[in-house]
């Protein structure tokens, strides 16, 4: 049974609101957390057996917290921790991807998790990210890091 709309939102900072009011206990937001899904239409939707609302999530519903590393050069593996404490191996499935600000100049990354639902990539992270980074020098010139036997984009090199 569609319910409509909820009166939910995930903000930026990745807290869950009811009502206007943030949701305190982490255990309710996690239970939460496992019955999200997002639309063809990139709206997210609560689904659970017997009924679906719809709720507001200003950016992303999650945020990449810890980055945890194992192995070296093409055999680095780099797995993301988010504030629901979901694990996430990067790889061909769930890729990093940069937005740029057009007006800042400044990156916006983010996790692509199953179902097309995102993590956006704390700050801290990014940093430890871009401290493992290298230039991947060819047409595209880019910088990131490798995971998984695969090259993920942290922004292009300038070349100036």
């Amino acid at each position: 049974m569609v319910c409509g709309d909820l009166d939910m939102r995930i903000g930026r900072d990745g807290v869950w609101h009811y009502n206007g009011s943030p949701i305190g206990r982490k255990e309710l937001v996690r239970l939460f957390s496992t019955v999200l899904r997002r639309d063809e239409a990139g709206d997210y939707w609560l689904i659970t057996p017997v009924e679906m609302g719809r709720i507001e999530v200003e950016d992303a519903p999650f945020l990449a917290v810890e980055l945890t590393r194992s192995g070296d050069g093409e055999a680095q593996v780099l797995r993301l921790r988010t504030n629901v404490d979901a694990m996430v191996t990067v790889d061909k499935d769930h890729p990093i991807r940069v937005d740029i600000d057009d007006d800042t100049g400044q990156p916006s990354p983010y996790l692509v998790m199953d179902g097309g639902i995102e993590a956006r990539i704390t700050r801290a992270v990014y940093y430890e990210l871009v401290a493992l980074g290298q230039e991947n020098i060819g047409e595209d010139d880019n910088f990131g890091v490798l995971s998984s036997s695969t090259f993920f984009s942290l922004g292009k090199l300038d070349n100036a």
